[in-house]
């Protein structure tokens, strides 16, 4: 176990992918091992972001009535959850709704949609959300998740303002079709390239909890290391009554721990976020997941209560942490470079248009 451990650490600071079976190592060590694991992995997350947590808040721009039938969500096609729908947030609403968070420490803004993906109608307004978003707080990082993007709507999103582009890819190739059928898992990964090329930064993780298999959560981690994701969200299945997966509950505090060490050795200097279901899945350990994460949704989800923003607040700091500030960077300087040279290679070939397969 120490000689594993030292293995990991010793990758994560140099910047190297650990192996299959090491990853899964980490996820079959005991409950006498955890506290050293995470202090291995808080290890390599203190060298490339410090005690920073960023903070980030959800906006959800339109509730339910999706065409979908991912198991897992609340808004899927045919769901019982008694959530609540609405159409599209004015953009002024969904600005004032984003000004509530910044004022509470967020430095990005998530704006959400349900639905299969955008019409083009539906970029162009969500642009303008976009806008007001900007205008109302300087220096905000405005990230959009909208679905499966059609060829040139990742370019006109990063041409109104947007930074960031969500699509998570929640579980491995082989486990997709237990999940989902109404599209694949191909069409996940094609949305995350497509907004990478646009020069969006790319943002996509995974779900845990649904009865997947330790080799599918190392599988689908790597995954999102071979697409470059920038930031990897963790979220713990919220197991929702009137879906399929309403009865699944599957995990532990300790295994949701063990998950995000794993997740942090494979991603050692990428934004780690905790993300929905952390609060019903880790309770009182929530602590301990800072040493492995350095980012957090602050308040509510889409369709489920979060933590009391001023509790979160509490947490960060009791743990010895602190929240990033606005003009801090979040990404080492290595992938800021990166970047940034992807960027002016987007300006360069104009920005609503896509490389060419196999570029």
């Amino acid at each position: 176990m120490d000689d594993l451990l030292k293995t990991l650490v010793d990758k994560g600071l140099r910047r190297e992918t650990p192996t299959r079976e090491e990853a899964l190592a980490v996820l079959r060590t005991c409950d006498d091992e955890l506290l050293d694991v995470v202090a291995a992995a808080g290890r390599v997350r203190r060298r490339w972001f410090g005690r920073r947590v960023k903070l980030n808040y959800l906006v959800n721009l339109k509730s339910g009535l999706c065409p979908e039938d991912c198991s897992y969500c609340s808004q899927r096609l045919g769901a019982d959850t008694g959530i609540l729908t609405y159409t599209w947030l004015k953009p002024q609403q969904a600005a004032d709704a984003a000004s509530a968070g910044v004022r509470g420490g967020a430095k990005r803004v998530c704006v959400v949609a349900s639905g299969r993906g955008p019409t083009d109608r539906d970029v162009a307004r969500v642009s303008e959300t976009i806008s007001a978003i900007k205008e109302s707080n300087e220096g905000v990082e405005v990230c959009a998740c909208l679905g499966l993007l059609k060829e040139g709507q990742a370019g006109r999103l990063r041409e109104a303002g947007a930074d960031a582009y969500n699509h998570n890819l929640n579980t491995s190739q082989a486990a997709y079709g237990d999940i989902c059928t109404t599209h694949e898992y191909a069409d996940r990964v094609e949305t995350v390239e497509r907004a990478r090329e646009a020069g969006l930064s790319p943002c996509s993780g995974l779900i845990a909890g649904m009865g997947e298999s330790d080799e599918d959560l190392v599988d689908v981690v790597l995954a999102l290391r071979e697409l470059d994701a920038d930031s990897v969200p963790v979220n713990f299945l919220i197991p929702f009554e009137g879906t399929p997966l309403g009865q699944e509950w599957n995990l532990t505090p300790h295994q949701a721990l063990r998950i995000l060490a794993m997740v942090r050795f494979l991603c050692p200097d990428i934004e780690v976020r905790l993300a929905g279901g952390r609060e019903v899945h880790l309770r009182s350990l929530q602590p301990l997941a800072l040493h492995l994460a350095n980012s957090m949704f602050l308040g509510d989800y889409l369709t489920s209560e979060g933590q009391a923003g001023q509790a979160d607040l509490d947490m960060i700091a009791d743990a010895g942490f602190v929240v990033e500030g606005a003009g801090e960077a979040t990404l080492p300087a290595h992938r800021r470079q990166e970047r940034a040279h992807e960027r002016v290679a987007v300006r360069l070939r104009g920005a609503g248009t896509e490389l060419p397969p196999n570029a």
